[in-house]
């Protein structure tokens, strides 16, 4: 299970990167460009993924990460069930949403 609170650390470590509203959510941006959003009303995280990493994360289990069902999910947004991930995972897709939206120079830490 990931809370707001864990989902917080994690991406505010980021360089660059602030907490924001964004309408009823927090979003998580580096610049001006949202990585990843928060549902409270949901307990689910929204990632910016590419649609190659959507289908990578999507594969472990789509009852807990599935893309979401409109326009945005076909261009890899996507979202997970924070009550039920692990936080291993949920890293692994925090940082590669990070990387999938934050300049070259900034990511140059977190890529393999």
């Amino acid at each position: 299970m990931v809370t707001l609170e864990t989902m917080r650390k994690i991406a505010l470590s980021f360089p660059e990167t602030s907490e924001q509203p964004h309408f009823d959510k927090t979003s998580f941006r580096v610049g001006k460009k949202i990585f990843a959003t928060y549902d409270a009303k949901k307990n689910l995280a929204c990632l910016m993924l590419s649609p190659i990493n959507q289908s990578v994360f999507s594969a472990f289990d789509t009852s807990i990460i599935s893309p979401v069902p409109n326009k945005w999910g076909k261009r890899g947004a996507t979202f997970f069930n924070l009550a039920k991930i692990r936080l291993d995972l949920f890293t692994d897709a925090l940082t590669t949403a990070y990387c999938n939206v934050a300049p070259y120079k900034l990511t140059e830490n977190y890529k393999a």
